[in-house]
């Protein structure tokens, strides 16, 4: 394909491309040049698995390597270290590098489940650089040098460090670093563009500076939508513990898609899924149609992404399996534990108007209040098989309820028989 050519098939879901027309002019200049474009993304191993959010790039990535263009993987061990700011109004917890190198061995596995492992010609493998490479090397008289080409009110202009500042929040010095450290890694690698979430526009730019400063030609800035995680509101993210993995078993990743609000069905399947424009555009209809119910909708998106991650067999399994429990309410007796008012009165303290967090912990699905919260905020926990979205919702205790977390099924009686 000529370069106007690949412009229309990379520029398709991006939200933005600085500057204006670069991406062109990068295609023109690698074709001139006869070599590809080198393409940068950065992922910080902060946990082990990755999620649907991180594939949004990823499945970017995999456009520019079926185009014939070096994909290259930045698997932060160093950054990881610091914790990226992006997004967030304090200070995230430091890892060890220890805890950074095990989480890196499963991103390096789950990374070929979008990206090609051995590609045909012309596709190019990916190259994948720890960024420890390069910043395990330095002295502390270069990053004092790497400090040097950044200024304190330049940082201050990042959104996330004005409003921490103005609100007299801590902010680490070492998290003024990040930016200059994720720049870094694209003048290490000689990036000719660097993609990533619109929150990460800030780091983009400090990029580009930093490849001026060392003499090289700045980076294409290319960012994407970020994708809500299971509350359909904030992003999609590990630390916040409303995520779907690529890893998550079949069932839990159906359940966990099947749990999601109506409204971002629109913005999943472009984002998560390999449908083609045709089955897209036939999405937007079926949704904007008011005679469609969403729940069809969502329960072919929960379907594509298990075929996509685990397998057509699995898929059908899953499905099956949902179906069987939450839709037509075949949940086998054996599947069932029954908990009762006296231990739900002992978790609340007797309170008159126990929440689902009692209930919870009453049932045994989790041994700890603060276990039950995250169970909620991921987005896990239905009630009468409705979805429960907060942790303080009281509940009738003189009533016969069915309580679900995931793949476990409890019903609660208020006397025991």
């Amino acid at each position: 394909m000529n370069a106007e050519q690949q412009l229309a098939i990379l520029s398709r879901g991006t939200e933005e491309i600085l500057p204006e027309g670069a991406l062109l002019e990068r295609l023109r200049l690698c074709e001139r040049e006869r070599r590809p474009m080198r393409v940068k993304q950065g992922f910080d191993p902060t946990a082990p698995d990755i999620h649907l959010g991180h594939t949004v790039g990823l499945r970017k990535l995999r456009q520019f390597q079926d185009l014939g263009h070096q994909v290259v993987l930045i698997v932060g061990d160093y950054t990881g270290m610091v914790g990226d700011p992006s997004g967030l109004s304090k200070t995230r917890p430091q890892l060890t590098i220890e805890q950074v190198q095990e989480n890196a061995r499963s991103y390096l596995e789950q990374f070929f489940r979008v990206l090609e492992r051995e590609p045909r010609p012309p596709r190019l493998p990916v190259e994948i650089h720890p960024n420890g490479e390069w910043f395990s090397r330095m002295s502390f008289m270069d990053v004092i040098q790497l400090a040097a080409q950044a200024t304190v009110a330049r940082m201050l202009e990042r959104d996330e460090f004005a409003k921490r500042y103005a609100s007299h929040q801590p902010i680490s010095v070492h998290e003024l670093l990040y930016p200059l450290m994720q720049g870094y890694d694209s003048v290490a690698i000689r990036a000719d563009l660097e993609l990533g979430a619109t929150e990460q526009k800030f780091n983009l730019l400090v990029g580009r500076a930093m490849q001026e400063a060392h003499g090289q030609l700045p980076q294409v800035v290319l960012t994407l939508p970020v994708l809500p995680g299971l509350d359909g509101v904030q992003r999609m993210s590990k630390s916040l513990g409303n995520y779907i993995g690529v890893a998550d078993a079949p069932a839990d990743m159906y359940g966990k898609v099947m749990s999601l609000p109506d409204e971002v069905l629109a913005l999943f399947w472009p984002l998560t899924t390999d449908a083609d424009e045709a089955e897209l555009a036939a999405v937007t209809r079926q949704l904007a149609d008011p005679s469609t119910n969403p729940m069809i909708v969502k329960k072919a998106l929960a379907h594509r992404l298990v075929r996509m991650y685990h397998g057509a067999d699995a898929a059908d399994q899953a499905q099956s399996y949902f179906e069987s429990v939450h839709s037509r309410h075949e949940t086998p007796d054996h599947m069932i534990e029954e908990f009762y008012g006296d231990a739900v009165r002992g978790a609340s303290k007797g309170a008159a108007s126990p929440t689902i967090v009692d209930f919870i912990c009453a049932s045994g699905i989790a041994a700890t209040r603060s276990a039950a919260r995250r169970l909620i905020e991921q987005g896990a926990v239905k009630l009468d098989d409705q979805p429960v979205r907060a942790w303080d919702a009281a509940v009738d205790p003189t009533q016969v309820h069915v309580l679900r977390a995931g793949r476990k099924l409890k019903r609660y009686r208020p006397t025991q028989s």
